[in-house]
């Protein structure tokens, strides 16, 4: 019932930007937290940002600086600002987020389909 779509990647140079967007539909009572992973070949899935209802963020060392998550609530849609990206960022990106359907009850993890991005020159 919960659909996650992700849009915004691409190809570019390195040192290009890029913008990702993330935008849930379905049955939504509340979102907690939302975030980005991401996933070369060869390679396990791993943590880009996370951004909490809170307002937390999150980045590991390889993106901080250079990365930024942002979340617009009222639209449900949580967006990756990619800057000075380099060769090895490239990856299917993902987003997931934490959604509770109604009140009371658990909240699950989704997924979205991936979106490439493709830093080369």
């Amino acid at each position: 019932q919960v659909q996650l779509v992700e849009s915004g990647g691409g190809a570019v140079q390195p040192g290009g930007s890029l913008r990702l967007s993330c935008a849930a539909s379905g049955r939504i009572f509340s979102i907690y937290a939302m975030g980005w992973y991401r996933q070369a070949p060869g390679k396990q899935r791993e943590l880009v940002a996370t951004f909490t209802s809170g307002g937390t963020t999150n980045y590991p060392d390889s993106v901080k600086g250079r990365f930024t998550i942002s979340r617009d609530n009222a639209k449900n849609t949580a967006y990756l600002q990619m800057n000075s990206l380099k060769p090895e960022d490239t990856a299917v990106y993902y987003c997931c987020a934490e959604i509770q359907g109604d009140y009371g009850a658990i909240p699950y993890e989704y997924w979205g389909q991936g979106t490439q991005v493709t830093v080369s020159s």
